[in-house]
């Protein structure tokens, strides 16, 4: 094995020990032989998971790294819109060090949940996970970043021109809203809703809420029925929503009346969901 391993780092010295120690592995690994007898009954085992998985899965829509698509908003500040149902959207944004945007009044509530580095307006610093909620009507002064952030924002104006514009403008008249909220993230205001699951409330507005949801490795949360369209998108780590996978800053929108699979994770991860507020009442 030794001699093995000098001839494979002589042949690539740019090659991993991981990679190497992965390509030990698969080359000791043999096919298991399965019985002629078995064959027809595993294909349609297999086949009838995979028709059961496409099925429960149908109507989710998943946004991927590789498929997100990005637009610059000012110098060195850009955005990914994940979802606009036409009054609103969620978008990803990203802020360069010492960029900022303008101040604005919000049409809609807007939340606000720190995936990376940390969010200045005016006196208030909003840092990785936590979250910020400012109500319908509320304005604030310019947002920005000094070393540098990813956000995620439900409820904002991106994707629309003319929202962006009433938005702006509408950040003149005088009156201040309603004063917005900030959940820390060293809050602790965790409940468990399944074996190495917690869910912490963050805003229940009627019918809906938004929460986080944290999963520790080999962690299990049954799945469940949602009457409201769901958003969730993984702050941190890796989570299966039933049988997909999403890593960090990666989103999915399920239809309202669906069922959510399992959430389960091998490595752990922080979610934000929002969705129906019973879920949110867990307790």
């Amino acid at each position: 094995m030794n001699n093995h391993l000098t001839s494979a780092s002589a042949s690539d010295e740019n090659t991993t020990e991981a990679e190497l120690a992965l390509a030990l592995l698969a080359d000791g690994l043999r096919p298991a032989q399965v019985p002629p007898s078995r064959e027809p009954g595993l294909h349609t085992r297999l086949q009838s998971r995979i028709a059961s998985s496409a099925a429960s899965h149908r109507g989710l829509r998943t946004l991927r790294k590789a498929d997100q698509k990005w637009q610059v908003l000012s110098k060195g500040v850009r955005a990914c819109v994940l979802h606009d149902n036409g009054i609103v959207s969620s978008a990803l944004i990203e802020f360069e060090p010492g960029t900022s945007l303008p101040g604005h009044r919000h049409l809609a509530h807007e939340e606000c949940v720190v995936l990376r580095g940390s969010l200045t307006t005016g006196d208030l610093v909003v840092g990785a996970q936590d979250y910020h909620l400012a109500p319908r009507g509320s304005k604030h002064p310019s947002i920005g970043s000094k070393d540098g952030a990813l956000i995620f924002i439900r409820g904002s104006s991106l994707g629309s021109g003319v929202r962006m514009v009433r938005e702006l403008v509408s950040a003149w008249l005088p009156g201040r809203g309603v004063q917005p909220t900030t959940v820390r993230a060293d809050h602790d205001n965790w409940h468990s809703v399944g074996v190495g699951t917690r869910i912490k409330p963050l805003w229940i507005n009627g019918d809906v809420a938004s929460m986080l949801v944290s999963i520790e490795p080999g962690g299990h949360m049954p799945g469940y029925v949602h009457a409201h369209e769901e958003e969730c998108l993984t702050v941190a780590g890796e989570v299966f929503l039933g049988d997909i996978l999403l890593r960090t800053g990666e989103y999915q929108l399920a239809p309202g009346a669906s069922a959510r699979g399992d959430i389960t994770s091998d490595v752990g991860g922080l979610l934000f969901v929002h969705t129906s507020a019973d879920l949110a009442r867990l307790t």
